[in-house]
Protein backbone atom coordinates (compact mmCIF):
# COMPACT_ATOMS: atom_id res chain seq x y z
CA UNK A 1 0.00 0.00 0.00
CA UNK A 2 1.29 3.45 -1.25
CA UNK A 3 0.34 6.24 1.63
CA UNK A 4 1.01 9.64 2.01
CA UNK A 5 1.56 11.36 5.02
CA UNK A 6 -0.92 14.43 6.15
CA UNK A 7 -0.74 16.45 8.67
CA UNK A 8 -3.38 17.98 11.62
CA UNK A 9 -3.03 21.02 14.27
CA UNK A 10 -4.77 20.39 17.26
CA UNK A 11 -5.23 21.71 20.74
CA UNK A 12 -5.21 19.69 24.12
CA UNK A 13 -8.80 18.49 24.03
CA UNK A 14 -8.51 16.68 20.79
CA UNK A 15 -5.31 15.48 21.34
CA UNK A 16 -6.88 13.56 24.91
CA UNK A 17 -9.40 12.51 22.39
CA UNK A 18 -6.36 11.01 19.94
CA UNK A 19 -4.41 9.50 22.78
CA UNK A 20 -7.44 7.87 24.31
CA UNK A 21 -7.45 5.98 20.90
CA UNK A 22 -4.08 4.86 21.44
CA UNK A 23 -3.00 7.14 18.64
CA UNK A 24 -4.98 5.22 16.17
CA UNK A 25 -7.83 7.80 15.08
CA UNK A 26 -9.28 10.95 15.20
CA UNK A 27 -12.56 11.80 17.26
CA UNK A 28 -15.79 12.50 15.56
CA UNK A 29 -16.67 15.79 14.48
CA UNK A 30 -19.19 17.34 16.63
CA UNK A 31 -22.38 18.65 15.27
CA UNK A 32 -21.27 21.99 14.10
CA UNK A 33 -18.49 20.75 12.29
CA UNK A 34 -19.40 19.23 8.99
CA UNK A 35 -15.82 18.58 7.55
CA UNK A 36 -12.83 16.84 9.25
CA UNK A 37 -9.67 19.25 7.16
CA UNK A 38 -6.47 17.22 7.47
CA UNK A 39 -3.48 19.97 5.93
CA UNK A 40 -1.02 18.17 3.26
CA UNK A 41 2.38 20.00 4.38
CA UNK A 42 4.10 20.14 7.75
CA UNK A 43 4.31 24.07 7.27
CA UNK A 44 0.67 24.63 7.12
CA UNK A 45 0.17 22.63 10.10
CA UNK A 46 2.98 24.56 11.78
CA UNK A 47 1.67 28.06 10.73
CA UNK A 48 -2.06 27.24 12.64
CA UNK A 49 -0.25 25.37 15.49
CA UNK A 50 1.78 27.91 16.75
CA UNK A 51 -0.01 31.22 15.75
CA UNK A 52 -3.73 30.11 15.99
CA UNK A 53 -3.70 27.31 18.46
CA UNK A 54 -1.63 28.66 21.34
CA UNK A 55 -4.02 32.17 20.90
CA UNK A 56 -6.97 30.19 21.82
CA UNK A 57 -8.90 29.35 24.81
CA UNK A 58 -10.66 26.39 22.97
CA UNK A 59 -7.54 25.36 22.51
CA UNK A 60 -6.38 25.64 25.75
CA UNK A 61 -3.07 27.69 24.52
CA UNK A 62 -1.90 24.81 22.78
CA UNK A 63 -0.98 24.06 19.09
CA UNK A 64 0.35 19.94 18.35
CA UNK A 65 1.01 19.05 15.33
CA UNK A 66 0.06 16.01 13.98
CA UNK A 67 1.62 13.40 11.58
CA UNK A 68 -0.34 10.43 10.32
CA UNK A 69 -0.14 8.30 7.01
CA UNK A 70 -2.91 7.67 4.85
CA UNK A 71 -3.90 5.31 2.58
CA UNK A 72 -2.51 7.27 -1.16
CA UNK A 73 -5.46 5.82 -3.30
CA UNK A 74 -8.51 6.34 -0.47
CA UNK A 75 -6.91 9.64 -0.60
CA UNK A 76 -7.62 9.94 -4.72
CA UNK A 77 -11.21 10.88 -3.75
CA UNK A 78 -10.93 14.20 -1.98
CA UNK A 79 -9.82 16.87 -4.23
CA UNK A 80 -7.12 18.99 -2.33
CA UNK A 81 -8.63 22.89 -1.44
CA UNK A 82 -6.19 25.35 -1.22
CA UNK A 83 -7.53 28.11 1.36
CA UNK A 84 -5.22 30.95 1.49
CA UNK A 85 -1.75 31.37 -0.12
CA UNK A 86 -0.19 28.20 -2.10
CA UNK A 87 0.95 26.59 0.91
CA UNK A 88 -2.37 26.11 3.08
CA UNK A 89 -3.90 23.25 1.59
CA UNK A 90 -6.23 20.76 3.00
CA UNK A 91 -8.60 17.75 2.66
CA UNK A 92 -12.32 17.97 2.86
CA UNK A 93 -13.17 15.23 4.45
CA UNK A 94 -17.18 15.05 5.20
CA UNK A 95 -17.91 14.33 8.81
CA UNK A 96 -19.53 11.27 8.47
CA UNK A 97 -16.63 9.51 6.50
CA UNK A 98 -14.17 10.04 9.78
CA UNK A 99 -14.86 6.51 10.60
CA UNK A 100 -14.05 5.15 7.17
CA UNK A 101 -11.23 7.76 6.88
CA UNK A 102 -9.32 6.68 10.45
CA UNK A 103 -9.90 2.70 9.08
CA UNK A 104 -7.54 4.53 6.13
CA UNK A 105 -4.72 5.53 8.85
CA UNK A 106 -1.56 3.37 8.31
CA UNK A 107 -0.01 2.71 11.47
CA UNK A 108 -0.41 5.40 14.32
CA UNK A 109 -0.88 9.44 15.00
CA UNK A 110 2.34 10.83 15.86
CA UNK A 111 2.84 14.43 17.63
CA UNK A 112 5.97 16.17 15.54
CA UNK A 113 5.58 19.56 17.21
CA UNK A 114 4.47 21.15 19.99
CA UNK A 115 3.60 24.98 20.71
CA UNK A 116 2.99 26.58 23.59
CA UNK A 117 1.26 29.88 24.52
CA UNK A 118 1.75 32.05 26.90
CA UNK A 119 -1.53 31.66 29.28
CA UNK A 120 -0.84 27.24 28.59
CA UNK A 121 -0.90 25.86 31.98
CA UNK A 122 -1.43 21.97 31.44
CA UNK A 123 1.12 19.18 31.19
CA UNK A 124 4.14 19.17 28.76
CA UNK A 125 3.36 17.23 25.60
CA UNK A 126 6.10 14.97 24.41
CA UNK A 127 6.87 15.01 20.25
CA UNK A 128 6.74 10.62 19.06
CA UNK A 129 8.15 11.50 15.90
Amino acid sequence: MVTKTLYRPVGYKEYKLIAETDFQAFPPRLDWQPIFYPVLNRAYAIEIASKWNTKDTASDFVGIVTAFDVDDAYLSQFEPKTVGNGTHQELWIPAEKLATFNQKIAGAIRIVDVFYGDKYAGEKIETTA
